[in-house]
């Protein structure tokens, strides 16, 4: 994958070349991005299906929801994290330590006061879980008040190790913060199984997991001190100045973060106030559509201290050439990713879940995977302009949308459940798209200089010809009586959607180039042998 990445960054020009060879360095760090995608994806197979079969289905609810509220104190991240691994990344390209240090400490002393308010919101969410959740069953409040309090607490030691994670994200070392988090996934995992298989109690579940997070927060500064130690992350070195600087660039940033909150983060303790019987159903829903996520996201995520490296290169018709290619791969992908989850749902749920779930889960499922496919078309796009310190302009749309959002969602649940969720997470990515090209675009020419025509048809809208066959075989799977293709139906979408990917998403020279790389390793491989 990632050979095939470098062979498509290439064709960007020479000028990538002569950089530093970023081509080379993105690919690298989608691999390791992706390696930890592979590992978070199988845990994320793995677990749901164990607890689904042996907890009860309001159990498992209340083990969603208190994964949901601990992990609100990482969006007190608020940009914090993205910002120290872009200041780190621009320093370093100038060979300056000295200043990727003093930004990497402001981003601590940042983290110090974000991660008090972690235990400050952590012990409110505490207190206030009765009335949060009054259909749930009062005999599991007592182990969900717990929960939350211990996973809280970690989540806010994380965020200030995360800083030192953020360092290696800046020097474009990706490898060493997603092994950590691959070992912080994996020893989740076996742990609450562990405690599962020998009938713990919500609680036990709760002090396990929140013993992973303290261990593997650890292991980053330990990591740190072996591997970048020449990038000094310490209070005794903070400039006022310098944190002024970063506090500004992540009080813009946390808008999105904030915003991203709205969007997702407050879908399942919607369904879980609303529509508690539904809640477990439609966190299952989430998982996949968290899963299509993930994918794109370790695609685009090196791009962000690349980009802030390259605009100190590159002209603004450059940057614009790139964001159109990253953007026609993004949409390549969210497609490939996201319709077999749509079109291939119900067996994938049953075979995962069983079919009692599968039946429940299914109708959130289609409904937030076309969501976070239309909203994560201009992925590439805030990526970037965050990268070059443009972020303000795409505040208007991450607003918007985050207001859109949760106010459909709360007056649609209302009226109509669990469903009406889903539906205001759909109403919030229409929203988020009109307004990123209505509004944002116009402010970012200076830097991401591109014709938003020319972005909306060939960067999304001509490969999303990769939607066709799925369109036309949509009576054999979307109506209440089919709810999948057959067998052979489900052979003939998968080869016509490849198909239209190859012809319809990828450029003549670039399928050359991918028959040659193929080519080339198919003889190094035979020679081998």
């Amino acid at each position: 994958m990632g050979e095939v990445t470098a062979i498509i960054f290439e064709s960007s020009g020479k000028d990538l070349k002569r950089s530093g060879g970023f081509a080379a360095t993105i690919s690298r760090n989608i691999v390791a991005s992706l390696a930890r995608v592979f590992v978070v994806s199988l845990i994320a197979l793995v677990l749901p299906a164990y607890l689904t079969h042996r907890l009860p289905v309001t159990t498992y609810a209340a083990w969603v929801l208190i994964l949901q509220l601990a992990a609100y104190v990482s969006y007190l991240d608020l940009g914090i994290q993205i910002g120290v691994s872009k200041f780190v990344a621009e320093f370093e390209a100038r060979g300056d330590d000295a200043g990727a240090s003093r930004h990497a400490s402001a981003g601590l002393a940042l983290m110090v006061l974000t991660g008090t308010l972690g235990l400050l919101l952590t012990f409110a969410l505490s207190w206030r879980v009765p009335s949060l959740f009054r259909t749930m069953p009062a005999s599991l409040y007592h182990d969900v008040r717990l929960s939350v309090l211990l996973l809280g607490t970690s989540m806010s030691v994380g965020l200030l190790c995360s800083v030192y994670s953020a360092v290696f994200l800046g020097l474009q070392r990706y490898w060493i913060p997603m092994t950590v988090a691959i070992v912080n996934r994996t020893s989740f995992a076996l742990i609450v199984i562990i405690v599962v298989a020998f009938h713990g109690t919500l609680s036990e579940m709760g002090a396990a997991a929140a013993l992973v997070n303290v261990i593997t927060g650890l292991l980053q500064i330990a990591a740190w001190r072996m591997k970048a130690a020449h990038i000094q992350v310490s209070l005794y070195s903070l400039d006022y100045r310098i944190l002024k600087k970063v506090a500004r660039y992540c009080s813009l940033q946390s808008i999105s973060m904030i915003a991203m909150l709205f969007v997702m983060g407050l879908d399942v303790t919607i369904v879980g106030h609303y529509d508690y019987a539904q809640t477990a159903y439609y966190s299952v829903a989430t998982l996949p559509t968290s899963f299509a996520l993930s994918i794109i996201g370790s695609m685009i995520g090196p791009l962000m201290p690349a980009s802030s490296a390259l605009s100190t290169k590159r002209s603004a018709l450059g940057m614009g050439e790139l964001l159109a290619k990253v953007t026609r791969y993004a949409t390549i992908i969210l497609f490939l990713t996201g319709l077999p989850l749509i079109v291939c749902g119900f067996p994938l749920l049953r075979f995962w879940v069983g079919p009692v779930y599968a039946v429940h889960t299914l109708k959130y499922l289609r409904i937030l995977i076309f969501a976070n496919v239309v909203r994560s078309l201009c992925l590439p796009y805030a990526t970037m302009i965050a990268a070059t310190g443009r972020q303000r302009a795409y505040t208007t749309a991450a607003v918007s949308e985050a207001a859109v959002n949760l106010g459909s969602s709360i007056c649609l649940a209302i009226r109509f459940g669990a469903i009406g969720v889903a539906l205001g997470t759909l109403i919030g990515s229409f929203v988020s798209v009109s307004l990123h090209f209505s509004v944002s675009m116009r402010y970012t020419q200076s830097t991401l200089a591109i014709s938003r025509s020319r972005l909306l048809i060939k960067g999304m809208l001509q490969p999303a010809i990769i939607a066709i066959p799925s369109l036309i075989l949509f009576p054999f799977w979307g109506s209440p009586t089919h709810l999948s293709l057959g067998p052979q139906l489900t052979i003939l979408w998968a080869f016509s959607t490849l198909f239209c990917a190859w012809l319809g998403g990828l450029k003549a020279k670039e399928r050359d180039d991918l028959i040659r790389h193929f080519r080339r390793r198919v003889m190094l491989l035979s020679n081998a042998d």
